[in-house]
């Protein structure tokens, strides 16, 4: 059994994989435009055909799954955090300095009675990262 994190960024989301790709050396495994569902019935409507429906990064051998959603509200990403465990203290710094572009510090680096490097940020997005060493 595996617990996969599945984001929706409501018409970001390309900016989001190209963002992850070049900030945590994440790998698109997949991707697939609304307009590309080969089981699509009715006709997508033209705003969403280019859209993406579903996509998969690969971070770490983990997977984070993403979309642009199916609702014209903003994201809402509250309530939860994605954890990063690197290897290293300098892995978190690096990690920090990409993420935190254009996003919020919420705890600067720092260590901690339970990590030698730790960090939370909001990025971009709005999406909370929690980085540490693990």
């Amino acid at each position: 059994m595996q617990l996969q994190p599945h984001v929706f960024f409501q018409g970001r989301c390309d900016e989001a994989i190209a963002f992850y790709e070049q900030a945590l050396g994440a790998k698109r495994a997949m991707r697939l435009r609304f307009k590309d569902n080969p089981e699509v019935r009715d006709p997508v409507a033209p705003d969403w055909a280019d859209e993406v429906m579903h996509a998969r990064l690969e971070i770490g051998g983990a997977a984070l799954l993403m979309s642009d959603g199916h609702g014209a509200e903003g994201p809402n990403f509250q309530g939860f955090a994605l954890t990063l465990s690197l290897p290293a203290a300098d892995s978190v710094d690096r990690a920090f300095a990409a993420l935190e572009v254009g996003g919020v510090v919420l705890q600067p680096l720092q260590k901690t009675f339970f990590s030698s490097r730790f960090a939370m940020l909001c990025d971009r997005f709005g999406v909370t990262w929690i980085l540490l060493v693990g």
